[in-house]
């Protein structure tokens, strides 16, 4: 089924609520939302003569547009390509020759810079833009289940982007694991589109056009805290989906402004899991509003889940333990840890984190080498190492290529950065190995302070007095800021540059 129908089911069911919105502005019912997007995928499809399975990027901030820009590349049967605004103008390049993408869909900002390129481009609100809209309607277009709806490029943090294939009944089991797993969507509710579309807030969009909900792009076109708060006030049972360090920033402003949380329903963290440190301040500040899912773009938002009850559930013997997970798989998946030799790790033992069902994708486009490595056995292979609990709930280590080995022992970062950032003086810590002649690699902590510097003496006593003596870290580093992509994340390969050229 076309996920498409999913918005024609919509503008029949909801037809008069409200879809898009621009800030606290109404842009567009339900009924006007499926018509907007008959008439762009019948322009693709007519006017420009696009063929089905040609890709179609979208390129711009958060705006009603690219909503239906993206609903009209389904309506037409086309593979949607979003990619993030944010990026380098030679990372995008890259993206759309390597996806061959006919045609981008773009914001001004973006439209000078991609006229010379090898794919047409038409500036969301330009004549071009308004001929789509006024384009001849056609009816939703049949396409495989298999067939590819959304090349989820990958942040690309240590090498080139990957583009991963999601068909469309991926993405139709990931909307529905969204009201098994995550959270319940009534028509009067919203979604804030605070993080970027061309991720993990573009992907719920699915399951909020399923409800009938109303999908909210913010005026700033991304993340403000201010503006997400005053924004869940117009637009009450408000969802978003942030990354951890966006909580924080949510967090801190609630702390220092104490605005009306009433509206606020659920906030979805992801991306990177919460350290037990910021989320036991998020609970505190903001109550009960939190739901952590972990996934990957090859397996969108639906790997595990840790529910806002097992978060509040404090009386739990093991709660510290819980929260400090990522929770349990989700229901349209399996999910094991195994070992190098590819067997089951049972509970307690570290291995990388496997994944199989509905949601994972069919490969990486045009590299049948990358999706080789990826997918093994009908396993995808996450490159995240971590443990299950006797109780099935998953904690991550890291990322494989960040294990740190040291004298031969294995140093897991996030333990260390789970017991400094235990210090009243620690904002933020990222911890990497450093080449080492003896030992094969150091840890080497680097540490956003909080005020004043905190001494090496204070944070040596800490940790020995929570970890053990190896995993100590033998240089602290006090930085203004850890180097971040787009979506947040820390890029730890930066950190790990920075100490070779040190080492000259």
């Amino acid at each position: 089924m076309n996920v498409a129908r999913l918005l024609a089911r919509a503008a029949l069911s909801f037809a008069e609520r409200p879809a898009i919105a621009l800030g606290e502005a109404p842009w567009a019912d339900y009924r006007a939302f499926a018509a907007r997007a008959s008439a762009i995928a019948g322009g693709l499809r007519g006017s420009l003569g696009l063929g089905q399975g040609d890709r179609v990027a979208v390129l711009m901030e958060n705006r009603p547009e690219y909503l239906e820009a993206l609903f009209g590349i389904w309506w037409a049967g086309l593979v949607a390509v979003p990619v993030n605004a944010k990026l380098h103008a030679r990372e995008v390049e890259f993206i759309l020759g390597n996806c061959g993408a006919a045609l981008a869909i773009v914001s001004p900002e973006w439209a000078a810079a991609l006229a010379a390129g090898a794919a047409r481009v038409i500036e969301a609100g330009s004549a071009d833009w308004r001929s789509l809209l006024a384009s001849a309607p056609m009816p939703c277009a049949q396409v495989s289940p298999d067939a590819t709806a959304w090349l989820f490029y990958t942040s690309g943090t240590t090498g080139r982007p990957k583009g991963a294939a999601l068909s469309h009944a991926n993405l139709l089991a990931m909307t529905q694991g969204y009201f098994t797993d995550v959270d319940a969507i009534a028509p009067t509710d919203a979604i804030i589109h605070a993080a970027p579309m061309s991720h993990g807030s573009g992907l719920y969009s699915f399951a909020h056009v399923l409800a009938g909900a109303c999908q909210v792009a913010p005026e700033s076109g991304g993340f403000d805290a201010a503006e997400v708060f005053a924004l869940s006030r117009k637009h009450r049972g408000a969802t978003l989906f942030a990354a951890p360090t966006i909580v924080k920033r949510l967090v801190d402003h609630a702390q220092a402004a104490g605005p009306d949380l009433s509206g606020l329903k659920t906030i979805v963290y992801g991306g990177g899991p919460m350290y037990v440190a910021d989320i036991h301040g998020a609970l505190a500040v903001m109550g009960n509003r939190f739901v952590q899912i972990y996934g990957q773009g090859e397996s969108p938002m639906t790997i595990t889940a840790l529910s806002r009850h097992h978060l509040s559930d404090t009386a739990h013997p093991r709660h510290e333990q819980r929260i400090a997970s990522v929770g349990v798989a989700q229901s349209a998946v399996e999910v094991e840890v195994r070992g190098e030799s590819g067997e089951a790790m049972p509970s307690g033992e570290i291995g990388e984190v496997c994944v199989r069902g509905a949601v994972v994708m069919s490969g990486y486009w045009n590299d049948a080498e990358a999706t080789a490595r990826a997918l093994r056995e009908g396993w995808l292979w996450t490159g995240d190492v971590g443990a299950f609990d006797a109780d099935g709930f998953l904690t991550l280590k890291d990322r494989s290529r960040d294990l740190i080995i040291s004298g031969g022992s294995n140093i897991y970062p996030r333990e260390i950065e789970e017991v400094l950032l235990m210090h009243p003086s620690v904002a933020e810590v990222a911890v990497v190995g450093r080449p080492d002649p003896e030992w094969g690699e150091a840890v080497v902590a680097f540490i956003v302070a909080r005020g004043a510097p905190p001494s090496t003496g204070e944070l040596d006593r800490l940790c020995l007095a929570q970890i053990a003596r190896f995993k100590r870290p033998k240089e602290y580093r006090f930085v203004e800021s850890l180097p971040k992509n787009n979506y947040g994340k820390v890029l730890k390969t930066e950190l790990r540059r920075t100490l070779t050229g040190a080492e000259g």
